[in-house]
């Protein structure tokens, strides 16, 4: 009799067993992707001249008061032609930055080195020219930035238009320090833009 009711519970516990075994094989180790894509339009660079930097969160996809610029609430920023990144001597967080070369769009992994952050030369240099004739600030096709944020997750930023409302042709009487870009966040922590 003993012998029997051994057996009998042996098919239960292999069923339990076997499920145990088979939600370790399910579940995702990956993380899932969170990747969103923004386009930012008119942000300001300190049209007015005032001296300050205009802090943009790319998480929240908006404009971050100056009140919080020693927070890791922002991730970049920008005033007339320079662009900071949160992180070195321009923010308390973790944000680094390079600027790429290639087509936006076929940069699927973000590179794994190569970032550095705002010390006395900025992160971010390099990504327009000036056309001493005309005086028009034009970002440089082809290039766009690669960076970590405040909280340490990746984004690509390209920068397409340095005026109000994205002229085609800008000339001397578009508004200049209006910052027109697009980005890819991957919120999962990855590199991954795909």
């Amino acid at each position: 009799m003993k012998t029997t009711i051994r057996f009998a519970g042996l098919p239960v516990l292999f069923v339990l067993l076997l499920s145990a075994c088979s939600k370790k094989d399910d579940e995702n180790t990956t993380p899932k992707s969170t990747l969103v894509t923004v386009t930012a339009k008119n942000i300001d660079g300190d049209a007015a001249d005032k001296g300050h930097f205009t802090l943009f969160s790319l998480a929240d996809n908006k404009v971050i008061p100056n009140s919080d610029s020693a927070t890791t609430k922002w991730d970049i920023g920008f005033r007339s032609t320079n662009i900071i990144i949160n992180g070195g001597v321009s923010g308390p967080g973790a944000a680094t930055a390079q600027v790429v070369s290639g087509i936006f769009n076929d940069l699927l992994v973000a590179p794994e080195s190569g970032y550095v952050v705002d010390g006395t030369t900025l992160a971010i240099v390099d990504w327009y020219t000036y056309n001493r004739t005309t005086h028009i600030i034009s970002p440089v096709p082809g290039k766009y930035i690669v960076m970590r944020t405040a909280t340490g997750k990746y984004a690509k930023v390209e920068v397409f238009s340095y005026y109000k409302d994205a002229p085609t042709t800008p000339d001397g009487n578009s508004v200049a320090r209006n910052y027109n870009f697009r980005y890819q966040l991957q919120a999962n922590g990855t590199r991954d833009f795909k």
